[in-house]
This record gives structure tokens, sequence and C-alpha cells, in this order.
């Protein structure tokens, strides 16, 4: 294992390090993956063997750049600090859906539970859910009996986040509770919105919102950091608007586009989202 500090993420810096110690497993957010692309244009020979990922969904775009630049299968995985990797992608043995997290991994029972703690039928949205005892679980919070009651619903460790099953048992990840945007009826996950506008050459990083709305609740709210070259305008917003619209449903299309100069990130590369709510 490679420990290394920077003052905050630097696609420059990481690639140096992986290069300079010979690193040829690594392992980071989806949002440190996007930053890397502009850097490896010129020099994608990173002579990786194996690249995972967890803690934001990866999105179909970062999975097909890496496998067309680096000639590498991106492997996803899914855990909380509570409850470690219990879903989980893995090529070698055919486990992989692009946009899913991969399955539960052996051992562990997840499932996708409504308000009412209901098991919910399959292609629903609820939150996952992993039932207990497990080997990579938590036992409580320490000296705090109060939040360690709310995380349990019987032998049901709720994670807080949003997500849906398909028939094939692939886990599908929407957003965090408090990340799910609520717009005209829709519950809307900002990941799949922000994976398609990262798709876009002009948008080097994007952070989703939702953004208080008396008619609809709430409208989605596009922050977006451009890419070296383009200039903000009212045609590129059009276009960029336009681009997510012709290829997501109808309802998930930026109402609103910010440009902004800086998104804030985590030190281990998450893009921080409440920054950007009002």
């Amino acid at each position: 294992v490679v420990a290394a500090r920077a003052p905050k993420f630097d696609p420059d810096w990481a690639i140096d390090l992986i290069k300079k110690a010979g690193i040829r497993n690594v392992f980071m957010p989806a949002t440190a993956i996007k930053m890397m692309q502009t850097s490896l244009v010129s020099r994608p020979d990173l002579g990786l063997r194996t690249l995972g990922t967890a803690g934001e969904a990866l999105g179909g775009q970062t999975l097909n750049w890496a496998h067309e630049t680096l000639g590498l299968q991106i492997n996803e995985f899914y855990g909380q600090t509570e409850c470690n990797a219990i879903i989980s992608a893995c090529h070698e043995i055919g486990i992989h859906k692009p946009g899913s997290m991969g399955k539960s991994v052996p051992g562990h029972k997840v499932a996708i539970l409504g308000s009412e703690s209901e098991h919910l039928p399959t292609g629903e949205v609820g939150e996952i859910a992993i039932q207990e005892p497990s080997p990579v679980m938590f036992l409580e919070y320490w000296n705090d009996p109060a939040s360690t009651a709310e995380k349990f619903n019987g032998k049901w460790m709720l994670t807080g986040d949003r997500g849906w099953c398909d028939s094939e048992g692939y886990f599908h990840f929407v957003g965090r509770n408090d990340d799910v945007i609520t717009s005209a009826g829709y519950r809307i996950g900002p990941s799949e919105i922000e994976d398609c506008l990262t798709s876009h050459p002009a948008v080097e990083l994007a952070a989703v919102v939702g953004k208080p709305d008396p008619i609809r609740t709430e409208i989605v709210c596009a922050n977006i950091k451009l890419a070296v070259g383009y200039q903000r305008s009212n045609l590129l917003e059009t276009e960029i608007r336009n681009h997510v619209k012709n290829r997501l449903s109808a309802h998930e299309y930026p109402r609103e586009i910010n440009f902004v100069g800086n998104i804030p990130l985590t030190e281990s590369g998450k893009v921080i989202r409440r920054h950007f709510r009002h």
C-alpha cells in the first residue's frame, strides 16, 4: 500500500505518484478519475493492472473512457464506513453491467426497502439496506446509542443511500437521501445527470443539486466547471442543457445552469454537493 499526502487532490500529482512508485492497482473516487482524463490524453501509459472505484456513482462515460484510453475495465464497489464492501462488480468473473455497482458480495444480504421498511419489488427506488450480522459491519457508534438505534431497523442496517435492483440482481445507485431531488413528483438522483454533463467536451466537473421552486418543489440546478479552452455563454448553456435533454428523461435536464470557477472536493476527491445547496 502506498500512502502519500497532498493538500488537495491534483490529477497531475496523482499520475506522477502512480508512475514514480510503479503502482499497478489503484482505487479512487469517480470524480478523481474524471479529473485525470484531461491530463491522461497525452500520457495514457500508466501501466495499471486494475482500477477500482467507490463512494460515487461511476457512470457509463467514465467506464467507456477507461476501457478505450487505459485498456482497463473499472470495477465499481459499494459500502460505507459502517459496513465495508457489500456490493461489487468483478469483470474478471463476468459480474458487471454498465450503470450498476454490481451484485451483492457473497455472504451478504442486501435489499431495497421502502418508507415502511417493506421490501420493494424489482426496479423500484428505495433505501439500500444490509442484513446483520456481517463481519464487515460496525457494532455501534461510540458512546452514541441513539444514533446507533437510528441506523438499524430490526436486523437491517440502513445506509441512507437510495438505489434500485434490477431483474438480474444488479444494484444501481441513485444518491444519498439528502441528495435526491424532488421535482414535479419525480425523485431524481444527481449522479446520472452529472455523468451525462461530463460527457460533454466543455464540462470538466459538475455538481447537481435541487433548488427550491414554488411550483415544482425543486428544480434541477447544475453547477458546472468548464474545461480549459471553453468560455461561458448563453449559446453554450443551451447546448449543454440540450445535451442532457436529448440523452436522459425530460424531467432530468437542468433548468438552471451556473458556471463556477471551482467545485470543492473532499480530500479523497468526491464532489461536495452541499456547498451548492440553497
